[in-house]
């Protein structure tokens, strides 16, 4: 009788309060009440559409040169409104393509990040002391190379290989390999705080199998600090990518990349410093817009928060 008035308690307290409200509808409204991360979002959905509608949007091809019509390091014109780069290229357009790269090398690497992160903080876990000491220990080891050279030496190891999508495939991957083991480290943590609350308790002595208690409770009461996690990452993996690009060690050229474009506009920054700060602003302000977010979703998910709507 103790056992099933705990259960009923711990299912009650999970119930989503206000007639059917749930805790992931109240965070949402408590983000869009955070200006600044409510400003974040609208940056980053409107370089998302910007990106997705570059062939709608940029006046000129990204790679074509225009060295007829206008010269190399070119003035804003009607015709290039930004100008153009050191062998013609419209700068605009250029500026336009890179968002492209620059939010799916973003987004992507979380998504490859969680895939490989979540089952092995799982599995470490809720497994025996041996494999989760084994586990940890491998992300210890991996967690202790600095990350940028980690990152350069996997994408040389890497360019080898025939892996579909070409550098773009290969930046990613190298960035998630490098910065999964934050994310598994912190769904380890959290599973083995969640594990021993009296929710998961009642559970087991209902019968619920593991798998299910993992699945049912576990994971879902993780997601939180997993996801704000991730989305405060994503402006690391946009810099480590222009930064790649920059040294020339990232995408292939002549794909539009805004680290790209600062390293090509570097040689004239004196004459033409605008090449340069064109594509450093659009790498600082996506980075800015997703760590608003991740500080709205931080405070959005946090379960002491009691400001109701």
């Amino acid at each position: 009788m103790a056992t099933a008035t705990t259960f009923e308690a711990a299912r009650a307290a999970e119930a989503p309060p206000d007639g059917g409200r749930s805790p992931w509808g109240d965070a949402f409204r408590r983000l869009l009440r955070n200006r600044l991360a409510f400003a974040g979002l609208l940056v980053v959905l409107s370089i998302v559409v910007l990106a997705a509608a570059a062939p709608l949007v940029a006046p000129h091809d990204p790679n074509a040169q225009s060295c007829a019509t206008a010269g190399a390091l070119s003035g804003p014109s009607s015709e290039h409104p930004l100008g153009t780069d050191n062998v013609c290229r419209d700068v605009l357009s250029r500026l336009v393509y890179g968002a492209r790269v620059s939010l799916t090398v973003g987004i992507v690497t979380q998504l490859v990040v969680l895939v490989i992160a979540l089952p092995l903080g799982a599995l470490a876990a809720l497994s025996t002391r041996l494999v989760d000491n084994l586990l940890m220990r491998f992300t210890d080891l991996t967690y202790a190379f600095p990350d940028l050279l980690m990152i350069i030496l996997l994408s040389r190891v890497l360019a080898g290989a025939d892996i579909p999508g070409g550098s773009v495939a290969v930046i990613i991957l190298a960035i998630s390999l490098v910065g999964w083991t934050t994310v598994a480290r912190l769904v380890r943590g959290q599973m083995l705080a969640l594990r021993d609350r009296e929710f998961v308790l009642a559970a087991e002595s209902m019968g619920a199998s593991r798998r299910r208690i993992a699945m049912t409770h576990l994971l879902p009461n993780s997601l939180g600090p997993v996801i704000v996690t991730l989305t405060f990452a994503v402006p690391a993996a946009i810099f480590a990518e222009s930064a790649l690009s920059f040294i020339g060690l990232g995408v292939t050229p002549p794909t539009a990349t805004w680290g790209g474009m600062v390293d090509d506009g570097y040689a004239a920054i004196y004459s033409r410093p605008m090449l340069v700060v064109w594509p450093s602003l659009a790498i600082a302000v996506t980075m800015m817009a997703f760590t608003f977010i991740g500080d709205g979703l931080r405070d959005a998910l946090d379960p002491r928060a009691t400001r109701r709507l």
